[in-house]
């Protein structure tokens, strides 16, 4: 499917809320349910007549002309893994329902970020997806499935880079040179490392590590990326207006490669300096309304709204799309410790930019936001649109290990995103 919007695209910025957002704090705010289900906050009016989102998303608000919300998402997994593989590869985890999964077979779909590497090569110096400022992992270190490239190899794995950004002296190691090393030594390096390669046999993972050597010394020679990085070269005005946090900063960080033209970057929003295993980030279980008043929300809203801001001051929100989701979202109803639990019957995200059209809500849940009323919106029709404003077409096929044909996507473009 072409058409409206269609390549339009340049980058794609993919914000991923680790621990499931409450769609009721956020986008869905349901003021005429129960108490016990709507919370303690008020909806607050948009600049689009009777388009609401909750009291604690006001920088948002001003600027809902720019963003589409998407209220009517769905995966029914109440399980951060298997919900959170369906969301990262468009792909139902087999079987659904479970934490804690293990990555490998038969679980091995790519990710999306991997995905769109496999179809836009990386140039010369420049990956063509980015991970940041961590992997997503459940408590005891445990990674979740759908991150990185699964059966199409290693070689298309975003390039993951642990950083935290708002750090004094920010710096990715590996990226520079040290003062004795000079660019003609680092060419001559290189030349004698692919004359040697062109004397050694080809065994399996030579091809593909070459291929990263060879990468690594066009970052280094190049110098797109590492430009990217140097996040100290923004105005100190600018960087507060994003939040002096690291999700802020990552954000910050998000836009500097998107002008390095990386195609997809996808930034994930994991533990922060506080949290507890019984509510780590997103994850409610206890003091949801506290947490979403005093801390998530504020560095939310902020950082989420500046960015709009800032890609729209520099010409950039035409031609960057960026997507706000999670793996699921929250129950309708607080438990005992005034917390939400898992709930992946129904929940928001929200898209903008790339010529996706702002100020509409597509899909709707019920009165107690707890299951979708209208048009539901599963992860691969969500993955179609991206993939849509890429200008990748979502019946495009990719191989597995067989060299079986399979469509890189499942879903459906979300045609009303686009048009209204």
């Amino acid at each position: 499917m072409e058409g409206n919007g269609f390549g339009k695209a340049k980058s794609v910025i993919f914000l991923f809320h680790l621990g499931g957002p409450p769609q009721h704090e956020t986008w869905d705010p349901k003021p005429h349910a129960p108490a016990e289900v709507k919370g303690e906050f008020a909806p607050t009016a948009t600049k689009i007549p009777g388009l609401h989102v909750s009291e604690l998303m006001p920088q948002a608000a001003r600027r809902m002309n720019d963003i589409c919300v998407l209220r009517s998402c769905t995966t029914a997994d109440n399980a951060h893994s298997s919900s959170g593989y369906w969301m990262l590869t468009g792909v139902p985890h087999i079987p659904m329902q479970t934490e804690n999964a293990k990555v490998g077979f038969p679980n091995d779909h790519p990710s999306l970020g991997s995905a769109i590497r496999h179809v836009k090569p990386d140039r010369p110096g420049l990956p063509s997806s980015i991970t940041i400022p961590e992997h997503i992992w459940n408590t005891g270190g445990i990674p979740w499935p759908g991150q990185d490239a699964g059966f199409l190899g290693r070689i298309c794995d975003p390039w993951l880079v642990h950083c935290d950004p708002s750090k004094k002296g920010f710096s990715i190691g590996g990226l520079s040179l040290p003062e004795e090393v000079s660019i003609d030594r680092v060419g001559g390096r290189a030349d004698l490392l692919s004359l040697l390669e062109s004397h050694i046999s080809v065994v399996q993972g030579t091809a593909a590590k070459a291929r990263q050597t060879r990468d690594a010394f066009a970052m280094i020679r190049t110098g797109p990326i590492a430009k990217a990085f140097r996040i100290d070269e923004e105005p100190m005005g600018l960087r507060e207006r994003y939040g002096s946090n690291r999700w802020g900063q990552s954000l910050l960080l998000a836009r500097r490669l998107v002008e390095a033209e990386v195609p997809f970057i996808q930034v994930n929003w994991t533990r922060m300096p506080g949290d507890t295993d019984d509510s780590p980030a997103w994850d409610t279980h206890a003091r949801n309304g506290a947490r979403c008043k005093d801390h998530l929300l504020p560095i939310s809203d902020l950082a989420f709204s500046a960015l709009l801001d800032d890609l729209k001051e520099r010409g950039l929100l035409d031609s960057t799309m960026v997507v706000w989701t999670g793996e699921f979202g929250r129950s309708p109803r607080h438990n005992p410790n005034g917390g939400r639990d898992h709930w992946g019957h129904a929940f928001s995200s929200a898209i903008c930019g790339a010529g996706i059209r702002g100020g509409q809500v597509l899909g709707a849940t019920d009165k107690m936001g707890a299951f979708v009323k209208d048009d539901p919106i599963a992860p691969q029709d969500l993955h179609a649109t991206i993939l849509h404003g890429l200008g990748i077409p979502e019946d495009m096929e990719i191989h597995d290990p067989l060299n079986r044909p399979l469509p890189i996507c499942r879903g459906k473009v979300l045609a009303k995103a686009y048009t209204g």
